[in-house]
Parts: C-alpha cells; sequence; structure tokens
C-alpha cells in the first residue's frame, strides 16, 4: 500500500494546463483569441503573444494598450470500475471541479518607425485550481487492495501456527482476515492550485514593407500548492469486532490490534505542500506580409523549470506510509520543463478591410521537455494543434468572429493518471468587437471545448490497477467553458 500512495501523491504534481493549448501552456491570452482562435498571422495588439513580429506592422504610432479579463469552469471526471469497490457494478464516480473565476492578460506596445517595443503579462501556463472533495480512485482502490492483501496474507500466516489455526473458523476473526471493504471508510481529498505567471518583453523590427523579425524572452514563475488527505476509519462495527476478539483470543490481540491504532484510525497521512521556480523562455518570429496575404512564424525555445518544495505538512501514519512523501519532503526540487513550441499560420484579407481568414499549426515538443519521474516519455509524440477563425468587419463599428482548434496530445495509458489526465479534443469559439471610439474598443468572446472521452483499460497482473496487481477500467472525461471581456486602448 506504501508504493500505491507514493504513486497518487507524485502524480497530484503534474496538473495539466486548464484552458487552451498544449500540456503545460495556455494559448487563450486574449479575447480576441477567444473569438476567433487563430490570430497567429493577425497584425494587432493580441500579435503580442501570438505573432509577435507582426507587431511591427501595427497601424498606430506610439502607445498601444489592452487589458483581457477571462473566466473559466472546467470539470475533471473520473468513471472507475475495480473489483473491490462495495458497489454492485464495482464502478465509482469522482468529479473534480476545475475554476480560474478572473484569468488577466495585459498588452503594451509602443511603435516609433521600424520599431515597436511590447510587453506582455499573463498566466501562461499551469492547471487553475482542481479540487477533488470525494477523493480519487488511486486512493480508494490502493488502500482497499492493500488492506485486503496485507490482512489476508496475516490470515495465512496465522493458519501455519496450529495453535492459532483453529481460531480462525471462528465468525469473527473471519470477518477481520482478510478484511472487506465493507468494514470501513475511506474519507479523502486532494487540492491542487497550479499557476505559470509570465511577463514577456521584446522588440520587433520591420525590415522592408514585407517582412519583420521579432526577438524577446518570458519570464515564468511557477506557483503551486498540493493538499489533501487520506483516512481510513473502521466502522463501529469492525472496532467492536476488533476488541471482542482481541479478548477473546489473547495470542491473536498483537496481530489484530495493528489494524486500528490509538486513535481509532487505520491510516493518516495528510500533506501541505507549496511549490515555487522560475524559467526563461527566448522567444523568436518572423511576419510576411504582401497584400492580402500575412504569414508568419514563432518558435518558443525549451524552460528549464524545477520547482522546489516549501512543505508545512506531510505526515503518515502508520510510519511505514512515510515514505510516500519522500518526493514532498521540504527542499526538494522536480523538474517540469516548458516545451519548445513552433506556431506557424497564414492569414488572407478575402475582401479588403472586412472580411479575414487564417489557418494555423503548432507543435509542442512535449517528449523532449522534462518532467517528474520523466513521464514525458510515455508519449507517443508531441502536441499536434490545427486552427482555423475568420472575422467580419460589419460596418466601421462592429465586427463579429468566430473560430476552430483541434488538439492531439500524443496521449498513451501509461502518461494518464488519476490527477493529471489530458483528453484530446475540439474547441469552438464566437463573439465581436465594438469600436467604441476610434481608439478604443471593446472585445467580448465565449469558447467551449469538447473533450473526447479516454478509456483505460488496465489487466491483472504486475502492476495491475493502480498497483494493486488487480484489473480496473477508468473512463476520462472533462469539460471546459470560457468567457472573456477586453479593451483595446489607442493613444
Amino acid at each position: 500500500m506504501k508504493k500505491i500512495i507514493t504513486t497518487a501523491l507524485v502524480a497530484s504534481a503534474l496538473w495539466p494546463a486548464a484552458w487552451a493549448g498544449g500540456l503545460l501552456h495556455n494559448t487563450n491570452q486574449s479575447i480576441a483569441w477567444v473569438r476567433m482562435m487563430a490570430r497567429g498571422a493577425t497584425n494587432e495588439i493580441d500579435g503580442i503573444y501570438t505573432n509577435p513580429a507582426g507587431t511591427a506592422f501595427l497601424d498606430h504610432e506610439g502607445w498601444s494598450l489592452s487589458l483581457n479579463i477571462q473566466s473559466a469552469t472546467q470539470s475533471r471526471d473520473v468513471l472507475a470500475t475495480f473489483p473491490l469497490f462495495p458497489e454492485d457494478d464495482h464502478t465509482r464516480l469522482y468529479k473534480g471541479k476545475a475554476s480560474a473565476p478572473v484569468i488577466p492578460s495585459l498588452y503594451a506596445a509602443y511603435k516609433h518607425d521600424r520599431w515597436t517595443y511590447s510587453a506582455f503579462f499573463g498566466f501562461t501556463g499551469g492547471g487553475g485550481k482542481c479540487s477533488f472533495t470525494s477523493g480519487l480512485p488511486i486512493f480508494d482502490a490502493g488502500v482497499m487492495a492493500g488492506i485486503y492483501s496485507e490482512t489476508g496474507a496475516l490470515a495465512k500466516a496465522l493458519a501455519q501456527n496450529p495453535d492459532v489455526a483453529p481460531v480462525l473458523a471462528d465468525p469473527d476473526v473471519a470477518k477481520l482476515l482478510p478484511l472487506s471493504a465493507s468494514n470501513y471508510d475511506i474519507n479523502s481529498s486532494m487540492r491542487g492550485r497550479q499557476y505559470i505567471y509570465g511577463l514577456q518583453l521584446g522588440t520587433a523590427f520591420r525590415i522592408n514593407d514585407h517582412w519583420s523579425t521579432f526577438a524577446g524572452l518570458r519570464i515564468n514563475y511557477f506557483d503551486g500548492n498540493y493538499s489533501g488527505f487520506v483516512k481510513v476509519l473502521p466502522k463501529p462495527a469492525m472496532a467492536a469486532t476488533v476488541q471482542q476478539v482481541a479478548v477473546k483470543y489473547p495470542t491473536l490481540a498483537p496481530a489484530i490490534g495493528t489494524l486500528v491504532n490509538k486513535e481509532g484510525e487505520m491510516a493518516n497521512i495528510e500533506l501541505d505542500c507549496n511549490q515555487t521556480g522560475w524559467g526563461v523562455t527566448p522567444i523568436v518570429g518572423v511576419n510576411y506580409k504582401v497584400g492580402p496575404l500575412t504569414l508568419a512564424a514563432k518558435y518558443e525555445f525549451k524552460t528549464n523549470l524545477s520547482i522546489e518544495n516549501d512543505t508545512k505538512k506531510a505526515t503518515a501514519e502508520p510510519a511505514a506510509f512515510e515514505a510516500a512523501l519522500n518526493d514532498y519532503k521540504d527542499g526538494v526540487n522536480t523538474p517540469s520543463d516548458l516545451p519548445s513550441v513552433l506556431y506557424v499560420a497564414a492569414g488572407y484579407e478575402i475582401i479588403p478591410d472586412r472580411l479575414r481568414a487564417a489557418l494555423e499549426y503548432h507543435f509542442y515538443d512535449d517528449k523532449h521537455a522534462e518532467m517528474a519521474h520523466d513521464k514525458q516519455k510515455a508519449l507517443r509524440h508531441g502536441t499536434h494543434e490545427v486552427l482555423a477563425g475568420v472575422e467580419w468587419d460589419i460596418n466601421k463599428r462592429f465586427t463579429v468572429s468566430a473560430g476552430f482548434q483541434n488538439t492531439d496530445y500524443g496521449l498513451s495509458d501509461d502518461y494518464q493518471s488519476h490527477t493529471a489526465f489530458s483528453c484530446d479534443s475540439y474547441s469552438l469559439g464566437f463573439g465581436g468587437a465594438v469600436n467604441l471610439t476610434s481608439k478604443l474598443r471593446l472585445n467580448v468572446g465565449y469558447f467551449w471545448t469538447t473533450y473526447r472521452d479516454y478509456t483505460k483499460q488496465v489487466p491483472a497482473g504486475t502492476p495491475g490497477y493502480c498497483n494493486t496487481t488487480l484489473q480496473g477500467k477508468d473512463v476520462y472525461s472533462r469539460t471546459n467553458k470560457v468567457f472573456g471581456i477586453g479593451i483595446d486602448y489607442k493613444f
């Protein structure tokens, strides 16, 4: 059981990204993106993130600002089937809720002739906040299998003793050796918070009427917390039976007494760990503009990121479980690199100054970004994304747009875990903009993501489901909805 709890706690440090983008990136950094998605060929203010080289073609000399606020809600559910679950169909639904009520991003650019200096701040990665208040199958299945195995092994050992073996036929003893899940309750909860704050600075240069380039960097600061507990409590009838057996058969008292500690618990593990770290992402970009056509590319280099523990609590009872918390000891460092990313995009003005369309591709090189315990090696390939969008200026005041994004993560059974699972998906977004004045623009957008359920069948054997050697099945599912509003201002 110690190995099972260790696996669960390690997995909790790998919370996936909460909004849109790769496994560890959030690419929805503006309301213009929310309502159109394919923004990799834009020459507007939000291009500071999506097409920084394109900012050399901003249509405004001087300062441009953009403030964007988004609100995201998400569910992350696990439908688990395991033979020791006491339900009739041996299946339980574990519901996880993730939320980020305020996701800000801020853009600033100063354009002078051929040069544009820009800055960006936002939540560039992390999974926001997520909680599984009713626990997770990796805890429940692991504890059930561990208790059943250990009490079964105790029964076999006692059966080898001719003086003790006869008492195993006593109905009261048979209730305890081996011990089924109907005799105790497992109370567990896991909560996580993970944000990566990004501050980007850079410069774009317009070489001529067609070409521009960009060079810059993004400073990433990681802030996370993982807290949770697992408590195994005997039901009143079981506690009474333990006492009765101990009195009735004194020779069994030492062995039976280990089932419940002096606090009346069978197991108690608690964790409260903060994690911080930082890394720098070099960024380069290029933009080519000729007539109605814009071609653009951006490359973000891999970010070496190591996160360090600041542990407030990491306790385990019985003491054998203490090794499960080794990865969360105070001062321990864990790799959590951000992968290199390539963006390429094409934009075309179908009707000049009225109707625009864009097509875009992203590649996240996740397999070469180091994760805790080399989890990246389990991926089949890096993340591939395809985006498309269209934008129509109804008149000089009103604009409407819509977009599409499809994401393929290269997932595998060995990569997926109860606290760090992803699902391939597609997203649809729509919204609009209103030019309130010649200098002030209001953006509004909404998008939702439809995820493809991921089914993971685990055969019996070694290691089996949650390291129990038994068979099991998980069906992972997610939902995601994001609404946003923002303003662009030129002065």
